[in-house]
């Protein structure tokens, strides 16, 4: 690790602080050029920990830079992950209050319901399968405390600054109809997202890394050394297979899963 503890914790007090005030802080790799995913990793945690220290709930993980473009794009050759809590669900149809956020975006993904413990290091698509109650349309909502790009070098955020950033997450909702994890080829389920009624974006579940399933065994794999592993009940965002939709107050987001439903919000 290049940081130190007073590093790492200053840094997850500076994204905790911009998430309140709705003020980007500095690209992180800006300011740490040695930073390893191992720091960004464990800014990550030591800011969740401050808000399970202020009452929340860890309800899941999420699952991003799934697909070969995002990953070209970043220089990176494995997904990344953040944590779920609890007051980052809304309802199906519900009111996203943009008042709570800086710089939104929507994307379309399968969520997973587990339904046993999942634990690596050995984990394999068919363990994540044996291991799922649901697998529901979602729409994830981005957010990012860290500027996307410096103002002074240009430079745009590096994977360090995503991981350390809760992987970007902001938000969830989950909608359309629950599917059993075998009784559909989840590869071929895909999404038609509509920003106001104009269609913007389309993609397959398979663009998440040729299955969705294998996206969740990776996790389950990334954080067993930690001496964790995901949880029943818990929701496992598997990653997106649009590219990101970026909006704003007053947007409608719906994406059509066809035959298993659709999923909308609105940002008020």
């Amino acid at each position: 690790m290049a940081l130190s503890r007073d590093d790492i914790q200053a840094c997850a007090s500076r994204l905790h602080q911009a998430e309140k005030t709705r003020v980007q802080i500095r690209q992180l790799s800006q300011d740490f050029p040695d930073i390893s995913i191992t720091d960004a990793y464990a800014i990550q945690k030591t800011w969740v920990d401050v808000k399970i220290a202020e009452g929340r709930v860890v309800k899941g993980h999420k699952i991003g830079l799934t697909s070969k473009a995002m990953q070209s794009a970043l220089n990176i050759d494995e997904p990344d992950s953040g944590v779920l809590l609890d007051d980052m669900f809304f309802a199906d149809g519900g009111i996203i209050p943009t008042k709570r956020f800086i710089a939104t975006r929507v994307e379309a993904e399968l969520a997973f319901v587990m339904s046993k413990r999942l634990t690596g290091p050995d984990c394999t698509l068919f363990d994540v399968l044996n291991a799922t109650d649901f697998v529901v349309p979602a729409l994830e909502i981005l957010d990012t405390r860290i500027e996307r790009v410096d103002p002074k070098t240009k430079a745009t955020r590096k994977i360090f600054d995503t991981i350390a950033d809760n992987a970007a997450n902001a938000g969830i909702v989950v909608g359309g109809r629950p599917i059993r994890p075998l009784d559909a080829d989840l590869r071929w389920i895909g999404a038609l997202c509509f920003k106001n009624g104009q269609l913007e974006e389309t993609g397959l579940a398979a663009g998440v890394l040729n299955h969705p399933a294998t996206s969740v065994a990776w996790l389950a794999n990334k954080i067993a050394p930690l001496g964790l592993a995901l949880e029943p009940g818990q929701v496992v965002l598997a990653g997106s297979f649009i590219r990101p939709i970026e909006t704003r107050k007053g947007d409608t987001i719906q994406a059509d899963y066809g035959a298993y439903g659709s999923v909308s919000c609105y940002f008020a």
